[in-house]
């Protein structure tokens, strides 16, 4: 099986060709306009609703957009002349954000009906959608020791309220689109994307970077407690964002992988106990814990069947969670100090 260094991507695309996209203020978007940049594409379109200042990233030499691509008109502006559209906008964050704001989580689909329809109407040669493991039959997620979900675990559909069913419905706008309409269409199901740059406080981070701040503020605080949601036996695998990035750029050019649904994920799998193991170690402290059983905790355990992208694309995500927990908190105790410090961080 392939290692990061050893893939090779036909992409079929020129250095000048335009690159749009969308949610790129944020996390996982503002990587990959940086990735597609660091590679030497020349015209890269990044847009994000938020003002510009309270963008995650801002790559040098990449075009700025602040625009709400819920509006049609905004959609049709964006794609103008787009070789490649990618769709990584979305209001979502952890379980904290997604269960307790449905309807705005929801209210994505509208960014996407119209992104996907003016990318077809501007001829853009490919579109990708960043789908997502809420939209996994929840049934089949009720036991920490879960299976790990293969692509057609989605149905019978029984998606995550809100988020999930947003991606499910989204998937199929993007399969109809190939089918009647001819634009190559491609999407990916993350699964709990994490790393540097990422939201890590607020009330929609997520638990790798909840679990860092709250480790910092320990030891800031000289409390050494930490208070875990849920019964710490919950089970996760979290997929850094390094491997994120390759895995979209090879799942857009796979001629096998057109409107085609398929994991985005490490299949190691760890309970939310574990993880703070982790990250004591890491932080080199133990803490007092404590579980709030009435928060918000997601469903028992889900984890990322990888046998079909290793069958089509001979890769993985390769990451270790301990490697790249070791770099997201270095990352975090950064911010952490920076806003002690009074200067600005990311945030949400």
């Amino acid at each position: 099986m392939k290692s990061n260094s050893d893939v090779h991507i036909d992409r079929h695309l020129n250095s000048d060709d335009l690159i749009v996209i969308a949610g790129a203020g944020g996390f996982i978007a503002g990587a990959l306009a940086r990735y597609f940049h660091n590679l030497g594409f020349t015209r890269i379109r990044a847009i994000d609703r938020k003002p510009l200042p309270e963008w995650y990233q801002r790559v040098p030499g990449v075009e700025c957009l602040s625009m709400d691509l819920s509006e049609k008109a905004n959609a049709i502006r964006a794609v103008e002349g787009a070789a490649e559209v990618y769709n990584l906008a979305a209001d979502m964050g952890g379980m904290g954000f997604i269960e307790h704001f449905r309807v705005e989580c929801l209210r994505s689909i509208l960014v996407n009906t119209h992104l996907i329809d003016a990318a077809w109407r501007a001829g853009a040669e490919r579109y990708f959608f960043s789908s997502s493991a809420c939209a996994y039959n929840t049934d089949l997620q009720k036991d920490p020791h879960v299976r790990a979900l293969k692509e057609s675990d989605a149905y019978p559909a029984m998606s995550e309220r809100g988020y999930g069913w947003e991606k499910l419905i989204s998937e199929m706008f993007c399969q109809e689109y190939w089918a009647e309409r001819g634009l190559e269409t491609h999407f990916a199901r993350f699964h709990n994307i994490y790393g540097p740059n990422g939201t890590w406080f607020g009330g929609r981070e997520k638990a790798p970077a909840a679990i860092c701040r709250k480790m910092l503020e320990a030891i800031d605080s000289r409390r050494h407690s930490i208070e875990i949601w849920g019964d710490g036996t919950q089970t996760r695998s979290f997929c850094f964002i390094d491997d994120c990035v390759l895995g979209i750029d090879q799942i857009m050019h796979s001629k096998d992988l057109i409107a085609t649904p398929i994991n985005l994920g490490s299949s190691e799998l760890i309970s939310i106990d574990n993880l703070v193991g982790m990250v004591e170690d890491i932080a080199g402290v133990k803490l007092t814990r404590t579980y709030d059983l009435n928060a918000p905790k997601g469903v028992a355990g889900r984890n990322s069947d990888n046998t079909f992208i290793r069958q089509v694309l001979d890769w993985e995500p390769r990451t270790t969670l301990r490697s790249g927990m070791e770099r997201t908190y270095a990352w975090i105790a950064g911010q952490f100090a920076d806003r002690k410090a009074g200067k600005r961080v990311v945030r949400d």
